[in-house]
């Protein structure tokens, strides 16, 4: 028998994970499986994609099969399942980890994030949480002081003591958020970040009528990031564009590009319904109801 294997810790897995699932379909969102293996990686700079011999890649998300099915109607879907990100390893990172991600159809963010809050109390049902919502603008200026977007850039690099200076604006903004905002999120409470700036759109639609902000939003359970969710951006013009310029910048930072999905861009071109998509950490969420401090003690063994 493998000494590490602790076979509490798999039933208490368990029992999280049928408590998510029937949560999911009691609401009538319908669970799908889509491919591990992908052709295609992602473009996006924090995330670094594991790559196979043959070329082929691991993924980091489901997100993009998960268009693909919206845009043949198939109605509101969730998966639970194993993602993977090459280099990450510490407290709340591991290469391979589960995560939860689900879409609603004709839902905008705010109506989704309240379906997140719902799931966490649900899950975590000793928690008493407060609830708070602030827009990542109002965050910023309560803890440095700063307005953005009138802030300079100096005095944002001034805020950001200790950060690499050889970072971007997009970067240095990730980095405020979390080395300097997220660690002073109080604990007992539900943080719901949104309105985040426009260069941290991601796959996020920018808000009607007002370009500098995107409808993206993040929950935190006290300083723990737990989930990040969108409005998702159905035109292909633009998602093609933000790849592309995602790009230019690993090559300008000497990272290789990663390849486009097709896939995607075409079921962007057939019409991906409006809809509200959000991922989220499952063993995170598991480590607030078990209690421990690492991910590792969310698993029945190390891997």
């Amino acid at each position: 028998m493998n000494p590490c294997m602790n076979f509490d810790r798999l039933r208490e897995r368990a029992a999280i994970i049928d408590r998510i699932r029937e949560f999911l379909r009691t609401r009538g969102v319908t669970e799908v499986q889509t491919p591990i293996i992908t052709d295609t990686g992602v473009t996006d700079l924090h995330i670094e994609s594991t790559s196979l011999a043959d070329g082929r890649f691991l993924r980091t998300s489901p997100e993009y099969a998960h268009k693909r099915l919206l845009s043949a109607a198939s109605g509101d879907v969730f998966e639970l399942g194993p993602v993977f990100r090459a280099g990450e390893k510490g407290r709340f990172h591991r290469e391979e980890f589960l995560l939860l991600e689900w879409y609603r159809l004709g839902w905008d963010w705010r109506a989704l994030a309240d379906e997140v809050l719902a799931l966490i109390s649900h899950i975590a049902d000793q928690q008493a949480w407060r609830i708070e919502f602030v827009t990542w603008r109002s965050l910023l200026a309560r803890e440095t002081g700063l307005d953005f977007p009138t802030a300079t850039e100096p005095e944002l690099r001034s805020a950001a003591t200790g950060a690499p200076e050889d970072l971007e604006l997009p970067e240095l903004l990730d980095w405020l958020l979390a080395v300097r905002i997220q660690p002073r999120l109080p604990e007992g409470r539900l943080t719901v970040v949104h309105d985040f700036p426009a260069c941290q759109s991601a796959l996020a639609r920018l808000k009607p009528g007002q370009p500098r902000w995107a409808e993206r939003f993040e929950i935190f359970a006290g300083p723990t990031e737990l989930a990040n969710g969108y409005c998702e951006l159905t035109d292909p013009i633009e998602q093609r564009r933000r790849f592309d310029e995602d790009n230019l910048r690993r090559r300008s930072m000497g990272r290789n590009p990663m390849p486009v999905d097709p896939a995607l861009i075409q079921a962007l071109e057939k019409g991906l319904p409006e809809c509200s998509g959000v991922a989220l950490g499952v063993e995170r969420l598991m480590m607030i109801v078990l209690g421990v401090d690492d991910i590792a003690g969310t698993r029945p063994f190390e891997w």
